[in-house]
């Protein structure tokens, strides 16, 4: 689901609760050192994402948000603000040539460059909090 969250809206923040949970407290941030990426390039997205891209030569900046139960993608417009909503269960991550994050019939690719390396320990984290998630949910293995 994508928002617009230029303005805040408390409709929004409670469709956020709903799909994704509340942001961690201060104290989970400071244990988990840090719930946000830094800002990454958009290298390509999903035809359907193409409206919130912007249409001349500038950069696409974007950044993720850990939730306990998924993440937000956070978009900049000009000076519009967009927020996509992803559950952990419908998240697939792909680490080709950067990394590339699949939902929902849609995908944002950042580029592999200086601000994705030093995103290495985020993205890490990332993928530990999704299997911590995917654990919860697991099915009984017959033996």
């Amino acid at each position: 689901m994508i928002l617009n969250t230029t303005h805040s809206n408390t409709e929004h923040k409670e469709i956020i609760a709903d799909l994704v949970g509340s942001s961690f407290s201060l104290v989970q941030k400071l244990t988990m050192n840090g719930v946000d990426s830094k800002r990454m390039i958009i290298d390509k997205v999903s035809p359907n994402l193409q409206s919130i891209m912007n249409v001349v030569s500038d950069n696409n900046y974007g950044y993720i948000e850990l939730r306990p139960k998924g993440i937000l993608i956070r978009i900049n417009k000009r000076l519009k603000k967009f927020t996509w909503v992803i559950p952990y269960y419908h998240l697939v991550i792909y680490k080709i040539n950067g990394s590339s994050i699949h939902a929902q019939g849609k995908f944002v690719h950042f580029r592999a460059d200086k601000t994705f390396k030093e995103n290495k320990t985020f993205f890490d984290k990332l993928i530990d909090e999704k299997v911590k998630y995917d654990m919860l949910y697991a099915m009984p293995q017959e033996l």
